[in-house]
């Protein structure tokens, strides 16, 4: 599979927003959490809008529906819960499931009990070829029959979930095509290898047997304890050229924030950057079993990747950590839900209730973690796709290419764009997504080549709030490069505010809060920032990229709702606030590129 180019020929005019990461009951882990009854049906109807029962019994509406849709359900025992229960034909001839079915039976309605026998996300004694088919095939087969082209995608997945010693390895697999494609393969399990190269081979496979397209998009790097953006192969020797073109190849993509925590930066590899600090889970690896050390942030957060990229490529020509941003759920309830007022949880347990924030999400294993509480949690991300139309093709195409954006939630909207000739007037031109498409390149690009008489390059950039958000305070814009000596360095700049605002010394200070309780003031910042920025420490020889941050002004999260609404007292230490956020796909500069066009 070839790297898709910016679209040109036909502009994406549309953002459509949707979710890559919701597990049904058909995921193991999330039916023995609770949720027994809602299959991928169920979350394609609530995501397309329509109201739905969730497990423990609340009714759930989304406030706005979504454009896209995929339901990955881990390919560990995929549907093996439910199957037991529902006494498939495919699983009772597993030798030895009578002993499984007689011990769920005797659990009762504490279904919950029977994890105690999955040793990590699944059990290979119940992994089943035939049984799997069974599942993956209705998977696919739910997945078409809620496919509407032009109103809402939905997109065949699963999880590949490998968690060595605690540590997240975890892939989300998408399909281009459904029925007669996907479903000529089995899901690639961790039964089958926990080796990223083995993934990617199984996905190359795919392509070459069916025709079809496939990729896969890393997530919770930040629980990985230093393995999710590795410097060296597992052999011990550096990345080599091979390898860093392979997972260029099939991971376009992470996914950047989703309830677990953001992974774009923390405030260690950060200091400077005042922002940096967002849900940051940087104590332990994903099942809290294990410390982080301080050399492991930079291999599992979005920014040291990026940079870490341009270190690989500079020494063997191929960028491993060439990828886009989105966000998404990671929803355990078949509920895709982002929105802090109206925040369903993401496990069936932590549904709004009045105790859910004195809850604890994942106990630790080790004594010098603590638990992992569920008011720490974040109410999930959002995936911005700008496509041509809301079809399988489009919403993958524009996915592949990277023209996506991740927000923590609200629907910002977001365009940047890099060129070599943007004006001043660029940004107030009526016209400047189609100049910024005809002088340039969008986000999830690489730069073209410098124009005659072209300095440095300059960026296009237009956000606008969320219609039925907060305001909007600034737009960033993140630099990270190679200086001459080889080392990788970052600098954040800040590149447009409201009018509201002033920089002083030169800095632009923070934005004082105006949250109380559940309500905020949304009478300052701006309702849409654009302008055009020319980076004024460009080096031609320095290899770089550059991606948008931007910043509501302060608003209650889902902790603050949840007080007000069970009016509950704030247990200490609690965040009750936050600035929630939109981060572009990065687009890059490579010192090539400092040839002419004409020459």
């Amino acid at each position: 599979m070839g790297a898709v180019e910016p679209c040109k020929s036909l502009s994406p005019t549309q953002v459509f927003w949707g979710d890559t990461h919701v597990h049904s009951a058909f995921s193991a882990d999330s039916y023995l959490f609770g949720n027994l009854t809602l299959s991928p049906e169920h979350a394609y109807r609530f995501a397309r809008g329509e109201e739905v029962k969730t497990s423990t019994g609340q009714q759930a509406q989304l406030q706005r529906p979504l454009d896209f849709l995929v339901v990955a359900d881990h390919a560990e025992n995929l549907g093996m819960m439910q199957g037991i229960e529902s006494r498939e034909p495919a699983l009772l001839a597993i030798p030895g499931m009578k002993k499984w079915v007689e011990t769920f039976e005797a659990l009762g309605d504490n279904k919950g009990g029977f994890v105690r026998f999955f040793s990590k996300l699944g059990n290979p004694e119940l992994n089943d070829a035939k049984a799997q088919q069974v599942f993956w095939d209705l998977s696919v087969k739910m997945a078409d029959e809620a496919n509407q082209p032009g109103t809402f995608t939905t997109l065949p997945g699963f999880e590949w979930s490998p968690t060595p010693d605690g540590n997240n390895l975890h892939r989300v697999i998408i399909f281009r095509e459904g029925g007669g494609f996907a479903d000529q393969v089995l899901p690639f399990a961790t039964f089958n290898s926990e080796d990223p190269r083995d993934l990617w081979n199984y996905l190359a496979q795919y392509e070459t047997t069916t025709g079809g397209q496939v990729f896969a998009i890393p997530h919770n790097a930040n629980g990985s304890n230093g393995l999710m953006f590795p410097a060296e192969s597992p052999d011990g020797r550096p990345i080599g050229r091979e390898y860093a073109a392979l997972r260029a190849q099939w991971e376009p993509l992470i996914e950047v924030v989703q309830y677990k925590g953001d992974a774009e930066a923390p405030p260690l590899l950060s200091p400077q950057d005042a922002y940096a600090d967002f849900y940051t889970w940087d104590q332990g690896n994903l099942l809290a079993s294990a410390p982080k050390e301080p050399w492991m942030l930079r291999h599992e957060y979005a920014r040291g990747a990026l940079k870490l990229g341009l270190e690989i490529e500079l020494r063997t020509g191929a960028n491993p950590y060439q990828f886009g941003m989105i966000g998404s759920t990671d929803s355990h309830t078949s509920l895709s839900s982002v929105d802090d007022n109206d925040f369903r949880g993401n496990h069936p347990g932590n549904e709004p209730q009045a105790d859910r924030i004195a809850q604890t999400l994942i106990p630790a294993s080790h004594e010098k973690l603590a638990d992992i509480m569920v008011k720490d949690i974040a109410a999930a991300g959002s995936a911005a796709v700008w496509a041509t139309e809301n079809t399988r093709s489009a919403i993958f195409d524009a996915l592949r290419r990277r023209e996506v954006y991740a927000t923590t939630g609200p629907r910002i909207t977001l365009r940047f764009f890099g060129g070599w000739n943007f004006d001043d007037g660029s940004a107030s031109d009526p016209l400047h997504v189609s100049r910024g498409y005809q002088h340039g390149v969008p986000m999830g690009s690489v730069m073209p080549r410098r124009s005659a008489g072209a300095g440095a390059p300059t960026f296009l950039v237009s956000a606008m709030k969320d219609p039925m958000g907060a305001n909007l305070d600034r737009v960033q814009i993140i630099k990270g490069w190679v200086d001459q000596e080889g080392a990788s360095q970052e600098r954040v700049y800040d590149v447009l505010w409201s009018e509201d605002q002033a920089l002083e010394d030169g800095e632009l200070p923070r934005m004082p809060s105006g949250v109380v309780g559940a309500t905020y003031r949304n009478d300052r910042g701006a309702v849409q920032l654009s302008g055009t920025w020319r980076d004024p420490d460009f080096n031609l020889q320095e290899a770089a990229f550059y991606y948008v941050r931007v910043l509501e002004i302060p608003t209650p999260n889902w902790v603050a709702h949840d007080i007000a609404q069970f009016e509950l007292s704030a247990p200490q230490t609690t965040a009750q606030e936050h600035r929630e956020r939109a981060y572009s796909s990065p687009i890059w500069y490579r010192p090539g590129a400092d040839r002419l066009a004409d020459e």
